[in-house]
């Protein structure tokens, strides 16, 4: 087994990107992890990297050597599967990232159900709207909405589909009208949502395989759908949300969905994780669990009454 020691090491430095990175991973300091692959490369005679305070880039050899460390993890870990799996025994710590809302509201009610269910399984959950770099940020999994990263080096799979509606509280259209198509939108305070200066655009698909965008007007532009959510039940304007978000809201009459004979835009979500031969169970438990549930919450086939 000894072979085997400064694998693990190795690997996390290479996904992570950097010494200090990998050592935040695996919960050991810089100079341990540093001091471990220099056994390692002597013990296999070669230099696998060259790394100096600030860059740290991959020999030839330690690239042969990485895609090999890589199919022999997996194959431990699916050793274990096969015999974790008949005892019904799922494990290990799962690092995630999750949108902020969509996170505390959809995703996170899963994962509350899984911990019950395994108690082995160990969670470390962040919620941002952030784009990550999911390799060198070290997660075993996020959940994106709308656009996929564009890479050869992860797996993503469709776990939930949104459907956006326009919508706007009774008092508001009693006092401004009510908009029948998507031209009527410009006459109309909108309440907008945007980050860092990049303000969500109101799409609606057009039958061509492309998407129509609303013109918008606005005085009231939030980083936040609970609180858009908030300003469209207090009559501030009309907004562009998820069903999930609003279904309670429209079924307590506070909220009216309109444009009832427009097409609504659906966004699909992914859960997306690295590429690796062999799936660890929690990873693929994890899935399976947010597969089966999410759509029954998205408003995509359950239509608010």
């Amino acid at each position: 087994m000894d072979r085997l020691i400064g694998i693990e090491e190795f690997v996390a430095v290479v996904d992570a990107g950097s010494f200090s990175a990998a050592a935040e991973r695996l919960n050991l300091s810089r100079s341990a992890v540093g001091k471990t692959i220099a056994r390692l490369e002597e013990r296999l005679g070669t230099r696998l990297c060259q790394r100096t305070t600030r860059s740290f880039k991959l020999t030839d050899d330690g690239h042969s050597f990485y895609e090999h460390c890589q199919v022999i993890l997996a194959a431990v870990d699916a050793a274990e599967t096969v015999i974790t799996s008949g005892k019904d025994n799922v494990s290990g710590r799962l690092r995630l990232s999750l949108p902020v809302l969509f996170g505390r509201r959809c995703v996170a009610p899963v994962l509350f159900d899984l911990a019950r269910q395994y108690p082995s399984l160990r969670f470390e959950v962040s919620f941002t709207d952030r784009p990550v770099d999911l390799v060198a940020e070290g997660y075993d999994l996020v959940v994106r909405n709308a656009g996929l990263p564009d890479t050869t080096n992860l797996a993503a799979k469709r776990i939930a589909r949104q459907r956006m509606t326009v919508c706007a509280s009774p008092s508001y259209l009693a006092a401004h009208g009510t908009p029948r198509n998507i031209d009527d939108i410009t006459s109309h305070q909108a309440i907008l949502y945007g980050q860092d200066g990049n303000i969500r655009s109101w799409l609606f698909p057009n039958g061509k395989k492309g998407f129509d965008t609303a013109k918008t007007t606005s005085r009231i532009i939030l980083d936040d759908l609970e609180a858009v959510t908030d300003a469209a039940v207090r009559g501030m304007g009309i907004a562009w949300l998820p069903c999930w978000l609003i279904r309670e809201h429209v079924e307590t009459g506070k909220l009216v969905i309109l444009l009832p004979d427009v097409e609504h835009m659906i966004f699909d979500t992914h859960a997306v994780w690295p590429k690796q031969p062999y799936m660890p169970t929690r990873i693929r438990v994890l899935i399976d669990a947010l597969a089966a549930t999410l759509p029954g919450m998205t408003g995509v086939g359950r239509e608010i009454k």
